[in-house]
């Protein structure tokens, strides 16, 4: 590749880093940069839908954006970055190769954006890391769903004995850990799924399966208000499930959950929802951080640091949209509507640091939010208006379309959805994802980075108290 041009490297193919390099491709001259993509996937994955691919309701491949096909002029280094050399501007990028091993390659940069995303939460609670499946890739969500299958097929072969009942019991028994958006829309559409497809099993019925959702939160789904969160744990109530909030797990087995009020319950199935955590890349840059996420100003470029930009859930954005003192300002949320918009302001600003354009400060204000329960049960918030029923159904669809970033695979959910209006729901395993490869850390890649005791130390913002227990923050 030619030196005679501007190197701009973004780290991430999701929200942020794609709508960053889609505005540079579309406002930058020919010639004027050389843009280069590093991510582990050919694809943006459109993670909110991911709840629909775990019941079989949406195709998964529909919701993975082809980053080839939307970034034509962009070249694709598949692999993720593991180091970030600030004095030398390069980066490290770990791949695997045809062998099945891996491969370190190091790419130079003049313009560096980080993008990384976040992962899913983890606390250091016995057992969570080797029995807790989480839901934020696609391997998870396909592993989520033969998963269920194959117990509630194991569960309805078990022998009328004592001990067959009690294996039953535990087969049939699925706990939730996070009763925000990614443990509530999993439990509410996975139950309302099994309740259409339970004429599959000749002795054993949907509502033979306990639900256990539990969140130290005092409320379900906290980020939409008091008024649908108490909407929202009716329904859930009226289906059977037990919400027990106030609660958090102390320990888990291959055969077992322990609730921190002592409870124990037998299960074969933890699933594991319980917030996000910016990209473990962050915490080895050796910045300024906010709760985990990387500070940056207001046009998203990191304060000391020449050249280097970050947005999306790893960066703390300030929220211009609060008036506060600078010291005081919160961070904006980590969901998908603000990783797209400042994914495009970045790009923006990114172009204006090559001279194309002028800058401009990340300022919007949040449009709402919404929560798919299954069947025509969803909560909606858009523009600050509480919506519930097949009203918030309909405008939860519609902003998922909407937010998707391309028509083909707008089509393709769209006939998905009208698909399963008419026709009887699937309800095969494909058997395709090994249980190890479904952890938490091998599904999302956690353990290639420094072990924490060896990384650099991160300055953290002292007028920010770290959150206690488990935190719901949302991961879009």
């Amino acid at each position: 590749m030619s030196r005679d041009r501007d190197r701009i490297v973004v780290v991430g193919g999701g929200f942020a880093g794609f709508y960053a390099l889609r505005h540079l491709q579309r406002h930058l001259p020919a010639g004027t940069a050389e843009l280069t993509l590093v991510n582990p996937t050919d694809y943006l994955l459109y993670s909110p839908l991911l709840p629909e691919v775990a019941t079989g309701v949406v195709e998964a491949r529909h919701i993975a954006v082809s980053l080839r096909r939307a970034l034509p002029g962009v070249r694709l280094v598949l692999g993720r970055v593991t180091a970030v050399d600030l004095p030398g501007r390069t980066v490290t990028v770990q791949a695997v190769d045809a062998a099945g091993g891996t491969t370190a390659q190091t790419l130079g940069w003049d313009r560096l954006a980080l993008t990384p995303g976040s992962v899913t939460r983890q606390f250091p609670i016995p057992g969570v890391p080797e029995n807790a499946r989480g839901l934020k890739t696609l391997v998870e969500a396909v592993y989520l769903r033969d998963h269920l299958l194959q117990q509630l097929d194991l569960a309805d072969a078990q022998p009328d004995t004592p001990e067959g009942r009690a294996e039953r019991s535990a087969l049939l028994t699925v706990v939730a850990v996070g009763a925000g958006y990614t443990g509530t829309e999993v439990v509410a559409q996975t139950q309302r799924w099994l309740r259409r497809i339970e004429r599959r099993w000749s002795r054993t019925h949907a509502e033979d399966v306990r639900w256990v959702l539990v969140d130290v939160s005092p409320t379900v789904l906290p980020e939409l208000g008091p008024s649908l969160g108490r909407r929202a744990l009716r329904l859930l109530e009226r289906r059977g499930v037990e919400v027990r909030l106030g609660v958090s797990v102390a320990s888990a087995d291959e055969r077992s959950v322990r609730l921190t009020d002592g409870t124990v319950v037998a299960t074969r199935t933890l699933l594991w929802g319980a917030g996000i955590a910016p990209s473990p890349l962050i915490e080895s840059l050796g910045l300024p951080a906010r709760r985990g996420r990387l500070i940056v100003e207001p046009d998203l470029s990191v304060p000391g640091v020449p050249g280097l930009w970050a947005a999306g859930d790893a960066a703390a954005v300030p929220d211009l949209t609060v008036t506060a003192l600078d010291a005081e300002r919160p961070a904006t949320p980590p969901t998908a509507q603000h990783a797209q918009r400042q994914g495009t302001v970045l790009g923006r600003n990114l172009a204006a640091s090559l001279g194309v354009g002028r800058p401009r400060a990340y300022k919007h204000k949040d449009l709402g939010l919404v929560a798919d329960l299954g069947g025509w049960d969803a909560v909606a918030k858009p523009l600050g208006i509480p919506v519930t029923g097949p009203l918030a159904k309909v405008v939860t669809r519609a902003y998922h379309l909407y937010a998707l970033p391309a028509a083909a695979n707008r089509l393709r959910v769209a006939a998905d959805w009208l698909w399963q209006s008419v026709l009887p729901p699937e309800s095969t395993q494909l058997s395709v994802v090994r249980p190890e490869d479904a952890r938490l850390a091998a599904a999302q890649a956690t353990g290639i980075y420094t072990p924490p005791e060896q990384r650099k130390p991160i300055e953290e913002d002292a007028s920010v108290p770290l959150a206690d227990g488990l935190v719901r923050d949302r991961q879009r």
